[in-house]
């Protein structure tokens, strides 16, 4: 099935317009339908090891498939691509999140911390660097690391206020402060999600990412325990 959805968000990119889109709403409902199914196995298999998000309703971690295109200058009004964000509380959960996203040519599975609000940031980074040594463990453990190379997303140029001097820009941990969010992506061939056993390979990369999810998810949730 991941096959046919790959292939309609294909023809969805050569065709991203609302009459092409509704002459193939009967076929994206099925594929939607499709893939709402595949995000509730995955949350069911992940709970096993990650109860934090058991019984989470996989419709509550999907992403809506129309852009909103007012504040940009490309007009599309469809995304090219499914995903779904499996944490606790769905996909606008502040936690650290399994995150399962289907393009062509650009599939992705991924995790931790997108995009944290200020305050959850500015905690995240502290207790990052109060805790460096365990942090750089989970990160560049060698099965980790051969999944997920490298932290992601957009960095300050340099490390924040509020960290000591001793702490500088070119220390081999300087550019993990850095981060503006906390997350990391493996990036999958379209071929990974139609081999059979696709759900296994999933899971065992989703596994991966508990030391890393769990670390962060600590620290937000102490956070928001003391509010």
């Amino acid at each position: 099935m991941n096959a046919e959805i790959i292939r309609f968000l294909d023809d969805l990119r050569r065709n991203n317009n609302t009459v092409w889109f509704h002459e193939n709403r009967e076929r994206y409902d099925k594929l939607r339908c499709a893939f709402i199914n595949e995000v509730q196995e995955l949350i069911e298999r992940i709970s096993v090891f990650d109860p934090d998000i058991r019984g989470l309703d996989a419709r509550k971690c999907l992403f809506r498939i129309n852009r909103d295109i007012r504040f940009s200058l490309d007009k599309s009004p469809y995304k090219t691509y499914m995903s779904a964000c499996i944490a606790q509380g769905g996909r606008h959960s502040i936690r650290g999140a399994y995150y399962f996203h289907l393009e062509p040519e650009y599939c992705v599975l991924s995790g931790g911390i997108w995009y944290p609000k200020p305050e959850i940031l500015k905690v995240l980074r502290r207790e990052i660097y109060n805790n460096i040594d365990e942090f750089v463990s989970i990160i560049e453990e060698p099965s980790f690391k051969a999944l997920y190379p490298s932290l992601e997303g957009d960095m300050l140029k340099r490390i924040p206020a509020g960290f000591p001097a001793g702490f500088p820009s070119d220390s081999p941990y300087g550019h993990i402060l850095r981060h503006k969010d906390f997350s990391v992506i493996g990036i999958k061939p379209d071929s990974f999600f139609s081999q059979p056993d696709w759900m296994e390979e999933t899971i065992d990369c989703f596994r991966k990412l508990l030391p890393f999810n769990r670390f962060l998810n600590e620290i937000v949730d102490e956070y928001m325990g003391n509010l």
